[in-house]
């Protein structure tokens, strides 16, 4: 029982909540390139700068001796969303729409987010420095949950953290939200319709400067959510989510580009497959280990791939996934 409960807490939850996020990531990547046509590298900085967006509310909040059942980050949550979602806004007036009313190619859109990244990254750290912050105040603990198994014969507890809870809330309610947007209003139908095609959506009426307005400031407030849960789970840095932006693109591809559904199924396909990757999974064999032939012994570690070389998976996947459907695994753009 004990091995099946390491199980479920190293692959299970820990792949959920890692595919969570990037399933949140991977939604505003797909939207950006299903409008617009290029992809968006700034995306995971903009993550991080919703995460920095919540810390510096909930320290405001925090001096006014407010306090909660849940941590203070994740109650200014809401106006974090609306600052990083203008924010996300004022980059793309700033920098992106210049660019397309001169008529840039994506190559250059796309080397102008890697400017933005380096711009925004160097912002939080004139700002915040460079050092790691807890998202907690020093008033807040992070609450851990341990469910007892020992009326089934195990000794070791289910673990599950108050973020890691908030985090599935969160992101079923973010999924459920885009669902209803995009296939019940008028808006999420024309996303839908200049995502498919561009020029016919002009001619037919729609307002594509509206649209991706929206856009943007969807991805923004996405960014911020998972950015900030993210940095609840673990901790804030400049760099938060500057290393997993190549999983979450990954992540957008397989599911299928410019297919926001397909993002969610591409975030935690990767997210439990990294986590099934590193699992050492001695852990759980060990209870078969006398029944193996004579001589033989399970090494320590039966992990299929070393913790430090766990960005590949999302790559081996990808390429798989191209190899056998190109458009990805729901049928994503073809250009």
């Amino acid at each position: 029982m004990d091995e099946i409960i390491f199980l479920v807490n190293k692959v299970v939850i820990s792949g959920a909540v890692l595919g969570s996020i990037y399933a949140l990531g991977a939604i505003g990547v797909t939207l950006i390139f299903g409008i617009l046509r290029f992809a968006h590298f700034a995306h995971g900085d903009m993550m991080t700068m919703g995460a920095f967006v919540a810390f510096l509310l909930a320290a405001l909040v925090g001096a006014m001796g407010i306090t909660a059942p849940v941590p203070l980050a994740f109650v200014v949550l809401p106006l974090a969303v609306v600052i990083t979602a203008v924010l996300a806004l004022l980059i793309d007036r700033g920098f992106y729409a210049p660019l397309r009313a001169r008529g840039a190619k994506p190559v250059t859109l796309l080397i102008a987010s890697i400017g933005v990244t380096l711009m925004i990254q160097g912002l939080i750290r004139l700002v915040f420095g460079s050092g790691t912050r807890n998202m907690y105040l020093d008033i807040e603990d992070k609450i851990i949950f341990r469910m007892d198994f020992g009326w089934l014969g195990g000794t070791r507890p289910l673990v599950l953290s108050q973020p890691q809870i908030l985090m599935f809330f969160v992101t079923l309610a973010c999924i459920t939200g885009l669902h209803f947007f995009l296939t019940r209003t008028r808006m999420g139908k024309a996303m839908r319709a200049t995502s498919d095609n561009l020029d016919l959506a002009q001619v037919s009426g729609i307002n594509t400067q509206q649209v991706v307005t929206v856009t943007w400031l969807i991805a923004g407030s996405l960014a911020c959510l998972a950015g900030t849960m993210l940095a609840l789970d673990v901790n804030l840095r400049p760099d938060l989510a500057f290393n997993i932006v190549l999983p979450i693109f990954a992540a957008a591809i397989v599911g299928g580009l410019g297919n926001a559904y397909g993002a969610i199924a591409g975030g935690l396909l990767i997210g439990v497959t990294e986590a099934l990757a590193v699992f050492n999974w001695t852990a759980v064999l060990r209870p078969f280990a006398p029944y193996l032939p004579f001589g033989m012994e399970l090494p320590a570690n039966l992990a299929l791939v070393p913790t430090e070389y766990k960005l590949t998976v999302a790559f081996v996947i990808l390429v798989i996934t191209l190899l056998w459907r190109p458009t990805g695994i729901f049928r994503g753009l073809s250009t």
